[in-house]
């Protein structure tokens, strides 16, 4: 096993002012350790991250077809978007099919990432809806679910609901976890959000990348979201977010999805891996400098990919004048004779 050690730290001029130390945990489908810093195992939080696989049931029971869904609204049912015109019209065109009004979205309202959907809503605040959530797809997706199943879509999101209760059950087989033993919070968009080690993320993450299309219903269902989320990267986040960066830069090779407080999982397909890497500190400036020098560091980037994700890797501190004054750099170590 590759033991890694992985410290972001935030330089101004020649002075080190901050530092983000994170954990990683690199496993295969059957939930060994390839690489890792000293606590693979640590107890987080998934949050976003857990979004391929809370949309898992849908896909696995044949739903997605059943409603006629293409690739591209399979991934914003995965995503975590910025908020942009084509973000909105793929979760409206969702909720037609469905039957269903955009007030049935339980996600509440946050202002858009995406600067052309925020200066609009500024310039006319009637116009806000739970769509210009990021969580909006996702949150669409159970909706759907609830509908093609027959269950009540009120109250869609407590833990007690079926669909709720469901997604734990998956969730705890897609990490190899017991269901039971699954941390259980609220997210920031109000459905359940799971506690678990990150190593049992990364296994998930794992399953997602291997999984064949002519396997079995879950392989092929995992096989369709991950092969939506690379097909369509900016769907499933949009403009400034490292994960769509991420599988821009190295297309149809790596399959990323981030969470808030510092986390972020990859999956290799070509070499069957799951990544999950965490900022301890939950700070979400260190995760793109982190993840691209992880994979560097274990062989998972090739060299015009690094050069591609530069502005994420390496990315620059300015003031208020607009002088460029640090950057936030990252610093990976592999524990001698640790390499593969």
């Amino acid at each position: 096993m590759t033991r890694l050690s992985i410290l972001v730290r935030v330089v101004r001029g020649p002075i080190v002012e901050s530092w983000h130390r994170f954990q990683l945990a690199a496993v295969t489908p059957d939930g060994a350790l390839e690489a890792a810093t000293d606590s693979p195992d640590v107890v987080t939080t998934f949050r976003s991250a857990a979004k391929p696989f809370q949309l898992l049931p849908f896909v696995e029971r044949g739903h997605a077809e059943r409603f006629g869904f293409d690739d591209e609204a399979v991934a914003v049912m995965s995503a975590s978007h910025t908020g942009s015109a084509r973000h909105l019209e793929l979760v409206r065109g969702i909720l037609e099919r469905i039957g269903q009004p955009a007030d049935a979205l339980r996600c509440g309202f946050h202002e858009p990432l995406d600067p052309s959907s925020l200066a609009e809503l500024r310039a006319n605040p009637s116009l806000r809806s739970p769509l210009y959530n990021n969580c909006s797809g996702k949150h669409a997706g159970m909706l759907a679910m609830c509908v093609a199943e027959g269950w009540p879509v009120a109250g869609y999101t407590s833990p007690s609901h079926p669909l709720q209760q469901l997604i734990r059950r998956t969730m705890g087989e897609v990490t190899g976890r017991d269901p039971a033993s699954l941390l259980l919070a609220v997210d920031g968009c109000s459905v359940p959000v799971f506690g678990l080690p990150l190593s049992g993320m990364a296994r998930a993450y794992a399953r997602l990348a291997a999984a064949r299309p002519a396997g079995d219903a879950r392989e092929r269902a995992l096989a369709r979201i991950r092969e939506a989320m690379m097909r369509f990267p900016a769907a499933t986040g949009g403009a400034g977010r490292f994960s769509t960066a991420l599988m821009e830069a190295t297309p149809g090779r790596l399959v990323a999805k981030g969470g808030a407080e510092g986390l972020e999982c990859v999956g290799v397909p070509a070499n069957a891996l799951g990544l999950a890497i965490k900022c301890e500190d939950g700070a979400a400036r260190g995760v793109g400098p982190a993840t691209v020098a992880a994979l560097e560091a274990l062989g998972l980037l090739r060299a015009a990919e690094r050069t591609a994700l530069e502005t994420f890797a390496r990315p620059v501190v300015t003031n208020h004048a607009g002088l460029e004054v640090g950057a936030i750099e990252a610093a990976v170590s592999v524990a001698a004779g640790a390499a593969r």
